[in-house]
């Protein structure tokens, strides 16, 4: 990567971190690209080129007058992790959309997986539904094994749209959270509810219960991850008076 690319990923960074921060809202133009040049000690080119990755997700609008700023909600899923590392914790409202809409995501492949598995296939989602009931009170291992349950899921379901749009939303999300090392704590009545119903859909080839039981989890799991994040940013606020 050149010297002006690696420039041009910085000064874009610090742009995007301003706008989500809204130091720039939405409507306003941004400086021009001499006044950015001069700011950021960089070439004009350096800074078009930022500008340029700003508006390929969304955040603005380059006219010959100049960029303005764009809402949040026309810009791209790219931004979902920029915005969450804005704070020490995540906003638990945009985690629990979070969790909702992957959740759904995850519903639509279980149903389509169970429809369409054949037995080897079934049997190998069977073992990883066990694996999971017997490490209920593990979160992190049990954690694992969900995920390669989903993992799973998703390839048997075939279905590329919901895999690409379940990829992009991984990659601005998971790796922040483990980071974070939330603890969420389900109920077990929950995850035994859960689990029975996906273990009967999964002898019955019932794609409608497979994908209703993964949606009840992830409620479950945006209730418990919302309430865990919520009650470290007390804990911290404490230490903090």
């Amino acid at each position: 990567m050149s010297t002006n690319s690696t420039l041009s990923n910085e000064i874009a960074a610090l742009l995007r971190g301003e706008i989500l921060d809204q130091r720039y809202r939405e409507g306003e133009r941004l400086p021009s690209e001499r006044d950015l040049a001069v700011r950021f000690n960089a070439s004009r080119g350096a800074v078009r080129e930022a500008l340029s990755q700003l508006e390929q997700i969304g955040l603005i609008d380059i006219q010959p007058g100049g960029a303005r700023v764009q809402p949040l909600q026309s810009a791209s899923i790219a931004v979902l992790g920029p915005l969450m590392a804005r704070t020490e914790l995540p906003d638990p409202e945009l985690v629990q959309q979070f969790l909702q809409t992957f959740g759904a995501l995850a519903a639509l492949s279980a149903r389509e997986a169970v429809q369409s598995a054949n037995q080897e296939q079934m049997n190998r989602m069977r073992e990883l539904v066990v694996s999971v009931s017997k490490l209920t009170k593990d979160f992190q291992a049990m954690a694992q094994q969900w995920h390669e349950l989903l993992e799973l899921l998703s390839e048997v379901s075939d279905n590329l749209v919901v895999q690409l749009i379940g990829n992009d939303l991984k990659a601005q999300f998971v790796e922040q959270m483990i980071s974070l090392d939330i603890q969420p704590q389900i109920k077990k009545p929950v995850l035994d509810e859960v689990l029975g119903a996906l273990k009967q859909c999964l002898m019955d080839k019932d794609g409608s219960r497979a994908a209703a039981a993964v949606t009840r989890y992830f409620d479950a799991l945006s209730t418990a991850v919302t309430e865990a994040i919520t009650a470290r940013q007390a804990l911290s606020a404490r230490r903090a008076g």
